[in-house]
């Protein structure tokens, strides 16, 4: 792409959050404006344009420049005051903690600000408009036969719960575990699934919770199974019958919204969005962050009917098709984008 209306900047190489909300929202907004990815670590289907160039582009073109990280709001603040690019500034923030004075800063000088959810809308010293994350519902949808797919993947009978995402403390990996040895004690036909990737620095955090489910006779209902590739890991919610999402901190995420779409019902923590995504006790529940007792007991709750945990994964599948498709987060950014332009 030689030239562009939006330029979405991705100034981190290692695989994030942000990189992937860039690489599911631009295709689908190139739809309806031009809009160009730049920064290294992005797919290479995605509408680019090489970092190197953007000082490069024609300077009498206005442009929205959407910022995600402070880096990025850095950096368009430059190409506007020091290479004179007509650019309008937009950041989004997902973050759910007081920002420093420097962070302050930067948004103080933003034209316009995204919150991805009405709690981070809340710590923002300024006006947000509210745009929360969304899904492809036809990448996530539920099964045609989960008999078929869990023989296919290797999974016993009975009923699975899932637990996905990066393995460390912050994301409550080990809650998860200890929620599911008192689970196995409570239920016969119960095993669960920790799916993920630790890294260097939390690959002792795995080897522990795997040593504790061992001592606890559990290891074979208790699952450590590797991380799969984006294009794989639908099939992993899909055979689920209860997620999990037993976080101590999150901006947004996404985990319980692609549960939620495959047909499961979710119990999760009162952390980033998911209070605001499970809005209801027809979807599943919501327990404070870091009590494993807590969540051990709502997740008991819905195990222990049958019909209700079925009835509630049709309606978490209604309620995303509802509230949370990807699409109309595309077409809410895209309003902005004009509306922004439009201003001059």
């Amino acid at each position: 792409m030689k030239d562009a209306r939006v330029i979405a900047p991705n100034l981190k190489r290692r695989l994030s959050g942000v990189t992937a909300t860039i690489a599911r929202l631009v295709p689908l907004q190139n739809r309806w404006i031009e809009i160009a990815a730049t920064g290294p670590g992005l797919p290479a289907d995605i509408p680019h344009i090489p970092l190197w160039k953007i000082p490069l582009l024609p300077r009498g073109k206005l442009r929205v420049w959407h910022a995600r990280r402070n880096t990025e709001m850095l950096l368009g603040l430059i190409l506007r005051h020091l290479f004179r690019m007509r650019l309008k500034l937009l950041f989004t923030s997902a973050s759910q903690r007081a920002h420093t004075g420097y962070t302050k800063w930067l948004i103080g000088r933003m034209d316009a600000v995204v919150a991805t959810s009405r709690k981070t809308a809340g710590y923002l010293e300024r006006d947000a408009q509210v745009i929360m994350h969304g899904i492809n519902l036809r990448d996530f949808t539920p099964p045609q036969d989960k008999a078929a797919l869990r023989e296919k993947l290797g999974l016993p009978d009975g009923l699975l719960l899932g637990c996905y995402g990066r393995i460390r403390h912050q994301k409550g990996t080990d809650a998860f575990v200890d929620a599911m040895i008192g689970l196995c004690g409570q239920f016969d036909d119960v095993t669960g699934i920790v799916m993920g990737r630790a890294t260097e620095k939390h690959v002792g955090f795995l080897n522990d919770l795997k040593a504790k489910v061992a001592e606890a006779g559990l290891s074979d209902r208790i699952l450590f199974m590797p991380e799969v590739t984006v294009d794989k890991i639908a099939e992993w919610y899909q055979v689920l019958d209860l997620f999990i999402a037993p976080q101590r901190w999150e901006g947004f995420g996404l985990t319980p919204l692609e549960a939620m779409a495959c047909g499961v019902p979710v119990v999760a923590t009162d952390v980033g969005a998911f209070s605001e995504i499970v809005t209801d006790p027809s979807l599943g529940r919501v327990v404070p962050p870091g009590d494993v007792p807590a969540l051990t007991a709502a997740a008991a709750a819905m195990l222990a009917d049958r019909d209700s945990l079925s009835g509630a994964g049709v309606a978490a599948r209604a309620h995303v098709e509802r509230h949370f498709d990807i699409e109309g987060e595309a077409r809410a950014l895209v309003e902005l984008y004009q509306g922004l332009l439009d201003a001059g």
